[in-house]
């Protein structure tokens, strides 16, 4: 049988061991790496979580936040897809938002 254990790709960083790095490479301690990354998460709640705020929040040369809102449907019935000449039920959706993150240029570069 063959090793599974080859084939599997390496773990991604703990977030202690991220703050870290990021406080070897900026001379900060990992208090206040995890200190800029908590305030972080407070401006892009604070701004996305507004009622009329912006729709998008942009992490320079990362990725840009973008909140889609999803308007509620209403229940109906639909032809089935999967079996011609039959009626579905379409349940009811409420409306929602979600967050869809777009990659900016500064990490598109990592596939090149």
């Amino acid at each position: 049988m063959a090793d599974n254990k080859a084939s599997n790709p390496p773990k991604a960083l703990p977030k202690s061991a991220v703050y870290k790095e990021i406080a070897e490479k900026t001379d900060l301690t990992a208090k206040q790496v995890a200190a800029v990354f908590d305030a972080l998460e407070a401006l892009i709640k604070s701004q996305l979580g507004k009622k009329n705020g912006p729709v998008e929040f942009i992490i320079p040369n990362l990725i840009k936040l973008k909140l889609i809102k999803k308007p509620a449907t209403k229940a109906t019935t639909r032809p089935n897809p999967f079996k011609p000449g039959e009626m579905m039920e379409v349940k009811a959706k409420p409306a929602s938002v979600k967050v869809k993150p777009v990659v900016l240029k500064g990490l598109k570069e990592l596939n090149k």
